[in-house]
């Protein structure tokens, strides 16, 4: 896990400076130490900005040599747990006892499993005033599954959800009423501006996909009519070495190409969303890096309320049956092509920076913004009003 200091030494490239020697107002655990996997990096980014832009603890608790065991047997009993207890049990991490008091608790959480690393931190609500748990993925029809681990976000004063559909639904489950919060990305890390690259790579295409879409882009690949980079394994579940590195190398990627494959996410796998429609953090992504998305817009209301510009997504059909032709058509309008790619990379640095996240659970849980928000806000506003040929698209 890199240290406060690794990751306040970044100020360079966000235009701010590190918030040294203050003592720290926020509590904020990570996972780092026992999980680098790929799916997980977009929300350890999120807390890389927050420390970049406030003074916050970065608690790291570190696995214990049983922790694996312990927690599958743990995730196991919890289906049956009549005791009600197993929800807040450590499953096996290193335990942490803070030492001094904070403003905020903020307990980020990829899925419902991550609620049980939080009770390696002991005392975390005597400790901070307030606290908030992020919790991302969270499907409406899966909620019977974890009606167990429903008491553990009792805990909290403020609970977020990544997933608009599900809002509801948990709020009436839990009898709390929770907020949405939407994906973003860490959009001085994806733009192109000020210094654009050429774009030597003509489409990629990172995690689940449209099998269609696929085929037809390899086949074009194969004929040498383009440069296609696809992943060739299970990339979302692989650990990384480093989750930083990680990020640099797939925006440094998506910076440089034309065309960036979209499509809801879990489209494929009908039987767990049950007709929730999501956004996906591609969609983020591909707009922060200036590409062309091309594939679906999700369709549901939270895609028009985060993305109300036109041509956000270029659509194409699942199959594939029409890839080879919007392509064509978006190579014969070269202007079209550039000002999608440059109002993309625009709207992203203005409206969907982690900046903007962290303000908005800022504002709920009553804590001022930090002197450092407001800087990297302004650094996003100029970047975004760079002349428009400073923005390479094509």
């Amino acid at each position: 896990m890199p240290s406060v200091q690794a990751v306040q030494s970044n100020f360079a490239r966000n235009g701010s400076k590190p918030a040294e020697n203050r003592k720290p107002r926020i509590c904020m655990p990570t996972w780092r130490k026992f999980t680098t996997k790929a799916f997980r990096c977009g929300l350890y980014e999120a807390q890389d900005v927050l420390v970049e832009t406030d003074s916050v603890d970065v608690i790291g608790p570190e696995p214990g040599w049983r922790f694996q065991l312990i927690e599958n047997l743990q995730r196991t009993l919890l289906y049956h747990d009549v005791t009600r207890k197993l929800a807040f049990l450590n499953p096996g991490l290193g335990k942490v006892r803070l030492a001094q008091e904070y403003e905020l608790f903020v307990g980020v959480c990829q899925n419902w499993w991550d609620l049980l690393y939080l009770n390696a931190i002991e005392g975390w609500e005597q400790h901070c005033r307030t606290s908030v748990c992020w919790l991302d993925e969270v499907w409406a029809a899966s909620l019977p599954d974890y009606k167990y681990l429903f008491r553990a976000l009792e805990r909290f004063d403020h609970i977020f959800v990544g997933t608009s559909g599900s809002v509801g639904p948990l709020s009436r489950a839990i009898g709390k009423s929770c907020r949405w919060l939407p994906g973003a990305v860490d959009a001085l890390r994806f733009t192109p501006s000020p210094n654009a690259l050429p774009r030597v790579i003509d489409v990629y295409s990172i995690g689940r996909r449209w099998d269609g879409i696929h085929r037809t882009l390899l086949r074009a690949a194969e004929r040498g009519e383009i440069f296609y980079i696809y992943d060739t394994f299970e990339a979302a579940n692989s650990e990384t070495t480093d989750p930083r590195e990680h990020r640099e190398l797939f925006a440094n990627i998506a910076k440089r190409s034309r065309y960036f494959v979209v499509a809801p996410p879990k489209m494929d796998t009908p039987d767990h969303t049950h007709g929730q429609v999501e956004i996906g953090y591609r969609y983020f992504e591909g707009a922060a890096a200036g590409t062309v998305m091309i594939g679906q817009a999700p369709r549901c209301a939270a895609f028009g309320e985060m993305f109300p510009w036109p041509d956000a997504v270029v659509e194409v059909q699942p199959d594939g049956s029409d890839v080879s032709s919007v392509l064509a058509s978006m190579r014969s309008e070269p202007e079209r092509h550039s000002a999608i790619g440059r109002r993309n990379a625009t709207e992203a640095l203005l409206r969907h920076d982690w900046i903007y996240r962290w303000k908005e659970v800022f504002s709920v849980a009553g804590i001022e913004p930090s002197e450092y928000m407001a800087a990297r806000q302004r650094r996003l506003k100029d970047l975004a009003e760079q002349r428009p040929d400073k923005v390479n698209a094509t």
